[in-house]
């Protein structure tokens, strides 16, 4: 996100934009013909590079396209209303694909790959053309900071990999590897922080991740930063468990998961419009506030809920309730970095 992110400032937010969808394209085909589990994650995994390039260049072409307002607000709220969209639509098609297609599995990677042509062609002809490139560097340093991008990708990359590989290790977590990974994570991301102070400060160059970012709005930015991380972290493994909690212990089929998960996907479509309208007149903490609360509390429903209950009992408003904090802090949160990040940082801020 960071790399790409500085990228898209520095050559142009649709070139990267349009270059990330056509990656996903290519990968999710390549995802449809793979023969094995490692081949299929390998794929997966290098198809993540196509959405880390889109989306904060997405961020960055909203923020250059549309001045602080409402029309702003309005413009990221409905790109925060894709996630819940998008997740409505993909499951109501994805599963009876998988569960009633012959290629089962493999069907909605080759859907995936025909979205990601008709979303190129669409982005192709609407969004603006990037200035030319030596407008956009003028006066910028042209340099990419690959020290830092690898400092950032390797402590990132060895600090998920520990926490998800942490409970299936041959000795849980304390398999001496784990250990290891979950010490030495750490001073990567440290001496990343480090190396983009001395970037900055000492070679007079654009690091990938102005230190000085973290300060703006009187530190708001970073609590912003940390409360998402913080809130993103319990809502997606909310949905990787109650997923599990389903097809596993119940027995479920993808389309009956599916239609357990459509409460949550069709509130998260109301609030983003109900962002958009009034966000101008919401404090930024009474949002979040809102939305982390009530997200925990999601959270606590399928920490207590009896097996035995209905689906109304403990489900269905867990469901409800799961996304406020998403879609509240995404969307809140998105306009705040718009404004106190410069022109030339909207796609690393977004980021």
């Amino acid at each position: 996100l960071l790399l790409l992110g500085r990228v898209a400032d520095l050559y142009g937010r649709k070139r990267v934009f349009l270059s990330g969808i056509a990656w996903l394209c290519v990968f999710s085909i390549g995802c449809g013909f793979a023969q094995d589990d490692i081949t299929l994650d390998v794929l997966r995994g290098f198809s993540g590079i196509g959405p880390a390039a889109m989306v904060p260049a997405a961020l960055g072409i909203l923020a250059h396209s549309f001045p602080p307002g409402k029309q702003r607000s309005f413009a990221f709220a409905a790109f925060s209303a894709g996630a819940p969209l998008g997740g409505v639509v993909g499951w109501v098609i994805a599963a009876p694909l998988v569960q009633f297609t012959k290629p089962t599995w493999r069907t909605p990677f080759y859907l995936m790959a025909g979205l990601c042509v008709l979303v190129f062609l669409l982005g192709y002809l609407s969004i603006d053309r990037d200035p030319p490139l030596a407008e956009l560097q003028l006066g910028h340093d042209r340099t990419i900071d690959w020290v830092g991008a690898c400092l950032i990708t390797v402590g990132l990359v060895l600090l998920t990999f520990s926490l998800a590989q942490g409970e299936v290790a041959e000795h849980g977590w304390r398999t001496p590897y784990i250990i290891a990974l979950l010490v030495i994570s750490p001073f990567f991301i440290a001496a990343f922080m480090g190396w983009e102070w001395y970037y900055e400060h000492r070679m007079n160059r654009s690091p990938l991740l102005r230190i000085g970012l973290w300060t703006r709005g009187h530190g708001t930015f970073a609590v912003v930063q940390a409360i998402a991380f913080f809130e993103m972290s319990c809502f997606f493994a909310w949905i990787f468990w109650t997923t599990l909690f389903y097809q596993e212990l119940n027995g479920k089929t993808p389309v009956l998961v599916m239609v357990r998960f459509l409460p949550m996907t069709v509130t998260g479509i109301i609030l983003n419009v109900i962002i958009g309208l009034f966000i101008a007149h919401i404090p930024l903490v009474y949002l979040v506030t809102i939305g982390t609360g009530l997200t925990a509390v999601s959270a606590l429903l399928f920490a207590i809920i009896d097996e035995s209950a209905p689906y109304w009992a403990y489900n269905f408003p867990a469901a409800i309730l799961s996304v406020f904090g998403a879609d509240f802090i995404f969307a809140s949160g998105a306009i705040f970095v718009a404004k106190v990040a410069l022109p030339s940082e909207q796609s690393v801020a977004g980021g």
